[in-house]
């Protein structure tokens, strides 16, 4: 599926991993893609992408407050200039956006938003994110929970479309074959930045609370401010804790093949999809509702957040039975094939992109 025009789209930045979806959007857009995004802040460990595909357009970011915060604000100079040169945009977020989508507007271009969702609340906030919603010609959640959530809102629910959240295209490599049985023991394998809201103290603690024949190999793949705390802790608690360093695209393909599971206990992940797709059953904390499209009792366990307990029940129940964590992990390979890739993801932009350009010309 492809899109005749020229589309704009903004970010707040650009972080790396998101480089092959817009490099891929970009090129179902016969007129091109234009990236509007600025810099992070120092404290935000946000590694910069670099497009191959699309084009990049800097913006001045204005931060106001933490990232981290909810009464956090970004404002971005240069938008207005930045958007006469292209013909659509697809996700305004921060503080300039009522004036670009004032600008669109008046040349009867469409305004698409993209997100997350919009958790219920209460108070004059809720008025507000209602009003702020109502400016879109249509809505792209990154999860059906998120779609349910922009419904409530009181966003018409026939322009709400769903692109599930997705880093990596569909596999080119055939379902990893791994033995019906662990060799010689379980591998558990973690990848993502060493910061605390991953909670990798409490996987160190959760395999240490395993009988021995379940105990793994932990195999922790990244970098981050955590990394020495972390050696110390898994030291102390969990000897059998293997810190690899930092691995970025085909580096990483080793590990999840040799892992027979992968666990994310905090927040974040945009790994699971990857690991997925070298068929890996997986465990995650429940989140922002990504996971919930992704991790399913076929092929997975969701457990609540800041619960060591039901963490360490789903390792033990995930390593007790062999023959159960393969049959799951061909389900991961399979939903990443066919259900949840970058190509899926890509479809649903375009085809939103050609409904809401549709719905202002009728």
């Amino acid at each position: 599926m492809s899109y005749p025009g020229k589309l704009g789209l903004i970010q707040r930045v650009l972080p790396s991993y998101r480089v092959p979806f817009f490099d891929a959007l970009a090129a179902a857009c016969v007129g091109g893609l234009s990236l509007f995004a600025g810099l992070p802040r120092e404290d935000e460990t946000i590694a910069p992408g670099r497009l191959q595909v699309a084009r990049q357009a800097p913006a001045r970011n204005l931060h106001f407050g933490s990232p981290s915060s909810s009464l956090y604000f970004c404002y971005q100079r240069g938008l207005l200039e930045w958007l006469a040169g292209w013909d659509l945009e697809a996700n305004f977020r921060y503080l300039s956006t009522p004036a670009g989508v004032r600008w669109m507007h008046a040349r009867r271009r469409p305004v698409l938003g993209w997100g997350l969702g919009a958790p219920a609340g209460r108070g004059p906030l809720t008025a507000l994110r209602r009003s702020f919603l109502l400016q879109f010609d249509a809505l792209i959640a990154y999860s059906a929970r998120g779609a349910d959530q922009y419904a409530a809102c009181g966003f018409p629910a026939d322009r709400i479309l769903v692109a599930r959240n997705a880093v990596a295209p569909a596999p080119v490599h055939l379902l990893p074959a791994r033995p019906g049985h662990f060799d010689p023991r379980p591998v558990v394998l973690f990848v993502g930045r060493l910061q605390p809201r991953k909670r990798l103290p409490a996987l160190f603690a959760a395999c240490a609370g395993l009988p021995e024949p379940l105990k793994p190999r932990l195999v922790v793949v990244g970098d981050g401010p955590e990394l020495d705390r972390l050696r110390t802790q898994a030291a102390s608690v969990y000897p059998a804790t293997e810190f690899v360093g930092a691995k970025h695209g085909a580096q990483l393909d080793p590990f999840f093949r040799a892992a027979d599971l992968f666990v994310l206990p905090g927040t974040g992940g945009l790994a699971v999809q990857e690991a997925m797709s070298f068929g890996l059953p997986v465990i995650v904390a429940q989140g922002d509702g990504t996971q919930d499209d992704l991790v399913r009792p076929e092929n997975g366990w969701q457990v609540p957040p800041d619960d060591d307990a039901a963490l360490a029940a789903a390792l033990r129940q995930a390593l007790s039975d062999v023959a159960r964590l393969r049959t799951m992990g061909a389900e991961s390979y399979r939903i990443v094939a066919e259900e949840i890739n970058l190509g899926k993801m890509v479809d649903v932009f375009t085809l939103a992109i050609q409904r809401a350009g549709a719905s202002l010309e009728a």
